[in-house]
């Protein structure tokens, strides 16, 4: 045990359930899932195709909202705000990490980076200053003037932390981060993951398909058919 853990968790879902309409069906995609996740934690979800990895992950950053159950993250029922709430308190408590980066590619890594920075009362200064520590971070000082097509994978993917990261979030999630790399930078950027949550303490909730990338979590819940199987520390 660390002693960023407390006795409250950061993630407490209870009898979660979701579904989607297709056509005139209900799809039931995830039933009465109830979960923790402690503050600090590397939580690997992991399941095949259709098991509603991606789905919870997805109502965990408010992205969706579940059709019944207790959702709460750092003590708020997510669950229960308003769309304007939820897209405020997202931009403020939630960095995201996607498969395939989700950069502008118009704009530079610096540039990328500092999007979110936009929504605060940051000065240009001060967003400067945070842009360029968190790229030093992310070991991409020297490529903070270069459009994403000027850069490999790795360094996209790594840019994309740092944008996830430069608001200093209570929480990262990330949707098959290393699903689109070769094996060395999927390293690089799952090394990197485990230095934020180390280091930094930041909690990860990470999606993936991939048995060696779950392996470097904390943490793996496994799901299937919507349903909760098991955890393994």
């Amino acid at each position: 045990m660390t002693t960023m853990r407390t006795a409250t968790p950061l993630v407490q879902i209870e009898h979660l359930v979701k579904s989607y309409q297709r056509g005139g069906q209900v799809v039931p995609v995830l039933t009465d899932i109830t979960l923790d996740i402690a503050r600090g934690d590397f939580t690997a979800l992991m399941g095949p195709s259709g098991s509603g990895k991606s789905t919870l992950l997805n109502l965990i950053a408010g992205i969706d909202k579940p059709d019944s159950g207790v959702l709460r993250v750092d003590g708020l029922d997510i669950a229960g705000m308003s769309e304007s709430a939820l897209a405020s308190w997202r931009a403020a408590n939630v960095g995201f990490i996607f498969q395939f980066y989700n950069l502008m590619p118009v704009l530079t890594a610096h540039e990328n980076v500092e999007l979110p920075l936009l929504l605060t009362s940051l000065s240009r200064r001060e967003r400067r200053e945070r842009v360029e520590l968190t790229l030093s971070m992310v070991g991409l000082s020297d490529r903070m003037d270069h459009t994403p097509n000027e850069l490999s994978g790795g360094q996209q993917q790594r840019v994309a932390i740092a944008r996830a990261i430069v608001t200093d979030p209570v929480l990262i999630v990330a949707d098959e981060p290393t699903g689109d790399l070769d094996r060395q930078s999927a390293s690089d950027v799952l090394a990197l993951l485990n230095q934020l949550n180390r280091e930094l303490e930041k909690t990860i909730i990470m999606v993936t398909h991939d048995a060696h990338a779950a392996q470097q979590a904390r943490k793996l819940v496994h799901l299937e058919k919507g349903e909760l199987l098991h955890e393994a520390a």
